[in-house]
């Protein structure tokens, strides 16, 4: 405990003493600190200087109505007032929850049949491990329990999220992947697609490659598939022309389930309401988060379909109580903050208009930004969207890690007002669906400012020159 006061000492001093940020280096962060945001209203954030921002992340891919919608602070405090929370073990229930898994199967692929809410798309993702694994007990397939992931995939960061997670930093000093969980091949044309091969032949060799790690590791023991429909964590990975129907053909062949992971796909990114509608995935479970409440509190859920649903229920028969469940599962403010994003976005039209935007987005990016000297490509569907910078753009030869590039263009752009996300050397788009044309264009031209800034340094420094 500590005695001393903290009445003196600035946010940010409070900052580096009290709270241990994710996804954060610990190091830099004691001597920087933090930069603390405020306020938002639409795509802008202001910090605690009075600074403004576009978000071009949308939080963390997730404040898709954007901010300051009165409607859901409303549906917030007003299901607070009347009950702030109950849970729904042993048969209880309440009413936002109901509505809420009412409303989310209505918008699903419709073979989907039960909504499981809980906290995080992380624990949505260790359930749907859990229910698949549950699953293959009771159909007395002990063995059948191995998960497939992809390379470069981001699935979250509990234990069994963070073993389907395809991403070194993940696994680092974690002990993780946890044994029987696998990684294929990323659907990356621009990085691991051979010279001179087609999307469709890239697609074709990745199914390839999937369908001969089931063989090597025996199809009875082989029990799911997860993929986000666009990677996002991973570079903002758009899958090759084809990619799906073929994966979903292997899939099939081998009676292995598929789950589609849209925490960050969901509801309206790519213009459709879902990463599935947008590919033709038919998936067997799905992982929803972010996008079901924009962020405003806390809440996920694991979406199972009809077969998989009939095999869980009947357990009930031989076990007794279905022994899975979180304190906060179904949260009815969580719950009805859901409901009123989700009437913003019904009755606002935004999954049609982030289609426009998205359209829009993606041609200023490319106008803008493609024929840049350090871009080597620009990628995307909808509002999500990945600047990929590279040392030789003519060769496809990456910058070194320790040049730190995509830090620097987003440390910049930051510097001109737009938050983008680096990953790696690809700067990611993720906005809010109610960005507009003015602010998509004040985006691309600050960021471009960021990388001319970069170049600058880059030749200054002798790291580069221009080819």
């Amino acid at each position: 405990m500590r005695a001393d006061p903290a009445d003196n000492l600035s946010l940010e001093e409070m900052d580096k003493l009290s709270l241990l940020h994710p996804y954060t280096h610990l190091v830099q962060h004691a001597e920087r600190g933090p930069l603390i945001m405020t306020e938002g209203a639409g795509v802008r954030l202001t910090d605690n200087h009075g600074r403004r921002y576009i978000d071009a992340m949308g939080g963390l891919w997730c404040v898709n109505v954007g901010y300051g919608r009165p409607e859901i602070v409303e549906a917030i405090a007003a299901q607070a007032t009347k009950l702030p929370y109950y849970h729904i073990f042993a048969s209880m229930g309440t009413e936002p929850a109901i509505r809420l898994a009412d409303r989310v199967l209505r918008l699903v692929p419709e073979n989907m049949s039960k909504v499981f809410f809980g906290n995080s798309g992380s624990d949505a993702n260790d359930t749907n491990v859990k229910l698949i694994w549950y699953y293959n007990n009771l159909l007395k397939r002990p063995k059948k329990k191995k998960i497939i992931a992809r390379r470069r995939g981001y699935h979250g960061v509990t234990v069994a999220a963070a073993s389907m997670t395809g991403l070194p930093h993940v696994h680092a000093a974690f002990d993780l992947p946890l044994p029987g969980f696998l990684h294929t091949s990323a659907p990356h044309h621009y990085w691991e697609a051979p010279a001179g091969m087609s999307e469709r032949e890239f697609a074709a060799q990745l199914a390839s490659d999937l369908d001969v790690l089931i063989r090597s590791e025996g199809p009875e023991t082989v029990a799911a598939f997860i993929a986000e429909p666009v990677m996002g964590a991973g570079g903002v990975v758009v899958p090759p022309e084809g990619y799906y129907p073929l994966v979903q053909e292997v899939l099939r062949k081998h009676d292995v389930l598929f789950i589609a992971d849209e925490v960050i796909c969901g509801f309206g990114r790519l213009g459709t309401w879902f990463g599935c509608d947008y590919f033709g995935i038919e998936p067997d479970l799905m992982t929803i988060a972010k996008g079901l409440t924009s962020g405003y509190l806390p809440m996920s859920a694991s979406v199972i379909s009809e077969p998989i649903w009939d095999v869980v229920r009947d357990g009930s028969k031989e076990l007794g109580v279905f022994g899975h469940g979180y304190t906060y599962s179904a949260h009815p403010t969580a719950a009805a903050a859901g409901l009123a994003n989700l009437d913003i976005m019904e009755n606002e039209g935004l999954v049609p208009q982030a289609a426009e935007a998205g359209a829009y987005m993606q041609r200023r990016l490319r106008e803008v930004l493609a024929d840049h000297p350090l871009v080597g490509e620009v990628r995307g569907v909808g509002l999500i969207a990945g600047v990929e910078l590279v040392a030789d753009k003519r060769n496809k030869i990456a910058f070194e890690p320790a040049l730190k590039v995509g830090q620097r263009a987003s440390d910049y752009a930051l510097a001109g007002g737009v938050i983008s996300r680096p990953l790696g050397n690809t700067l990611a788009f993720s906005p809010p669906l109610v960005i507009t044309h003015a602010d998509i264009d004040e985006m691309t031209s600050i960021v471009w400012d960021a990388l001319e800034r970069v170049r600058s340094e880059l030749i200054t420094e002798g790291c580069w020159k221009a080819a």
